[in-house]
């Protein structure tokens, strides 16, 4: 893990750590005479309101310039401005300005200081969160939450923990919370200002309006946007300089390069790229292909070498053979190199509960495994085509944000669509009826419907794409894990949600937008836990369409384009052709039919063993958040063939609760008695509901 954090303290010069606790400089004494800092840190800047990188950062990946004393801003991650713009970019922000700072292309943070005003800008997508936490008179911020819960030793926030599980992609519900009571996230799209210990959350990205509708865009030139977003995105990352793993020790019998560095979890040298089958990573791969400067070459290792394209192909459960055949027609261009790498049931989810703590639980702590069985023999920096569904696709609620524009013509295409695949002439009035009760409801009525849905757990909702759609077609809805709950669990969501629902909005935003944002907003978290728990060493992934100006360029696609059927893999076809590369295989953008569905299952009737000893004693039942024995016939019932939806959400919580409580670490040094996060464990709740009013 990598990660920054620092303090604005209230006080104005370097007080020290004393008996009054206030932070003070960087390099002041702790208790027991030590030095309050990150383990394993490297000190940006000092007192009063000091700044730490923390984790294996690269060189180029930490970039610092200073104005003077007081003027000086920090960049962290992949950033294509050169310090000339860096520092045009500090002196713009001396006037409170912040957009600015997120329009440079590639994954990054940026932090600012003039004087002592600090600013920590999140991105767009939520992929590369900020938190804070009040602390000695003053605000700790970090871009992870883990070591500002270890700081303040915060304890398990079971509000949160239960809103995750009932609904997790309602940000009502969660709020600006983390599984760590008192330590808080800023939302996408925001910044962090910190005025001598003072904060306040500063957007900074325009949010369309309610009452005006925005004129159509040219879907032409929005595309042409995308490609030029994606373009810079890809070749910022080419222009880094390259990064050499730790060295090979030497030869093992009956082992080729590949498969020792595998074995060992080393990348291979250089840049790669997933190549699934599927439109988002083959764009990324052939992109990163053609453009020019020896994509996969190391500085002075070789000319010409190829861009290593990994496949993985799951020989447990079948269905992706017309996804494998296509990334193999692709990989037949000769600038790529391509490497398949199989997976039996070793490989399937649930199959490896072993892992990292990772900052926050995610789904995708069951599936770590199957993920890094492909990534150890993928590049030292790997473009994946993660997110590209979150920022190109319609959420089903968009057809509502048609409605509201009086675009009523363009909702014929999408519902035929959904009429052909039910096979019912009935569908188009079903979901025609849907949008428009949606596109009538007011926020605070959507809320206050999924409250009384949770209170009379209310959880059936009807299958196949058509279900799915007409069950998206909400403000808000429960999660798949809401069903194994108990009830005192569900009754505090529920107060939770009618209290925002009084006192907040949606920030003048349409229903379709609205989900969509939150959606991706889930969505990367969830990855951010999966680069976590599957990390190989050494190793850089690179999400490109989770970028800011990718994120910006898509946000600009006009609706009537998106809600298409087969619109994301159009969209990435004119991009592609718009930058020469036109022979793409028959099939190509085809979904896949394949669902992971069938290798959680698979997963779940292998690993049953393990996971009912898992939830023997659970501690989500000591929380108060689910019955030990309703989960355990859960799992049974999952593992004969039944549903398993909302199961990997209540399996990833519990072996996240495990990691927590079995780590003995902290993140800091100085602290009384090495503080560190829920120092006394999980606490069995006597009255949740006062807790989470």
């Amino acid at each position: 893990m990598r990660w920054l954090v620092g303090w604005s303290s209230a006080a104005g010069g370097a007080a020290g750590l004393g008996s009054a606790g206030s932070p003070g400089a960087a390099g002041s004494l702790g208790y027991d005479g030590e030095t309050l800092h990150p383990v394993g840190s490297q000190l940006l800047w000092g007192d009063p309101d000091p700044l730490w990188a923390v984790g294996d950062w690269r060189p180029d990946e930490v970039r610092v310039i200073k104005a003077d004393e007081q003027n000086r801003i920090a960049v962290l991650g992949i950033c294509g401005a050169s310090d000339e713009e860096l520092r045009r970019g500090l002196f713009t922000a001396r006037g409170g300005a912040l957009r600015h700072l997120t329009n440079w292309p590639g994954s990054y943070t940026a932090v600012v200081q003039v004087g002592r005003r600090v600013t920590v800008c999140g991105d767009l997508a939520g992929a590369r969160p900020v938190f804070h936490t009040p602390w000695a008179g003053g605000t700790a911020y970090a871009t992870a939450a883990l070591p500002l819960a270890d700081l303040i030793e915060a304890n398990l926030d079971f509000g949160h923990l239960a809103a995750l599980l009932a609904a997790p992609d309602v940000p009502a519900a969660l709020r600006d919370t983390t599984p760590y009571e008192g330590v808080r996230r800023i939302p996408p799209g925001h910044a962090l200002v910190l005025r001598a210990g003072a904060r306040e959350i500063a957007g900074y990205d325009p949010v369309s309006s309610l009452a005006v509708s925005a004129p159509p865009a040219d879907p032409d030139r929005a595309v042409d946007a995308v490609r030029d977003a994606l373009v810079e995105a890809v070749r910022t990352r080419l222009s880094a300089p390259r990064h050499v793993p730790d060295l090979d020790p030497g030869p093992v019998p009956g082992m080729g390069p590949a498969e020792r560095r595998a074995r060992r979890g080393m990348p291979v040298p250089g840049i790669g790229a997933d190549l699934s089958g599927g439109p988002a990573s083959a764009t990324l791969a052939l992109l990163a292909a053609g453009l020019p400067g020896r994509p996969g070459t190391l500085l002075g290792h070789g000319a010409g070498e190829r861009l290593l394209a990994v496949t993985f192909n799951d020989l447990a459960v079948g269905g992706r053979e017309a996804e494998v055949q296509r990334a193999a027609a692709l990989a037949a261009d000769p600038r790529l190199h391509h490497v398949v790498v199989t997976g039996g049931e070793e490989a399937l989810p649930y199959a490896d509960l072993d892992g990292p703590l990772t900052d926050e639980p995610g789904p995708s702590l069951v599936t770590a495994g199957r993920h890094r069985a492909r990534l150890a023999a993928g590049s030292a920096d790997h473009f994946t085509g993660h997110g590209a569904r979150q920022v190109l696709d319609a959420h089903p609620a968009r057809l509502a944000d048609l409605l509201m524009d009086r675009r009523r013509r363009h909702l014929v295409r999408p519902v035929a669509a959904l009429a052909r695949a039910d096979g019912s002439v009935l569908v188009s009035a079903r979901v025609y009826g849907a949008a428009r009760r949606l596109a009538r409801t007011p926020y605070r009525a959507g809320l206050e419907e999924l409250a009384e849905r949770l209170m009379r757990r209310r959880f059936e909702e009807p299958r196949g794409a058509v279900g799915a759609s007409l069950a998206a077609l909400t403000w808000a809805a429960p999660g798949p894990a809401a069903r194994w709950l108990t009830g005192e669990a569900l009754a505090e969501v529920s107060v939770l949600l009618g209290v925002e629902g009084d006192r907040s909005g949606t920030g003048a935003q349409r229903p379709g937008e609205h989900r969509a944002r939150a959606a991706l907003a889930r969505y990367a978290a969830d990855l951010r836990v999966l680069e976590q728990s599957a990390e190989v060493r050494s190793q850089r992934l690179h999400a490109p369409f989770l970028d800011n100006q990718v994120v910006r360029a898509c946000r600009e696609l006009p609706e009537a384009l998106r809600v298409r059927p087969g619109a994301r893999a159009e969209i990435l076809r004119t991009v592609l052709e718009s930058t020469g590369i036109t022979e793409l295989p028959p099939g190509w953008g085809t979904p896949s039919h394949a669902s992971s569905a069938a290798a959680a299952r698979a997963g779940l009737r292998l690993s049953a063993d393990p996971l009912l000893d898992l939830f023997s004693r659970p501690l989500l039942a000591d929380a108060g958040l689910v019955d030990g024995g309703v989960v355990r016939k859960a799992l049974r019932s999952a593992a004969a063939g039944s549903t398993v939806e909302g199961l990997a959400d209540l399996v990833s919580l519990e072996l996240w609760l495990h990691r927590l409580l079995a780590r003995r670490g902290t993140c800091w040094t100085g602290t009384p008695a090495r503080s560190r996060a829920v120092p006394a464990g999980i606490q069995r709740r006597r009255d949740a509901l006062a807790s989470g009013a």
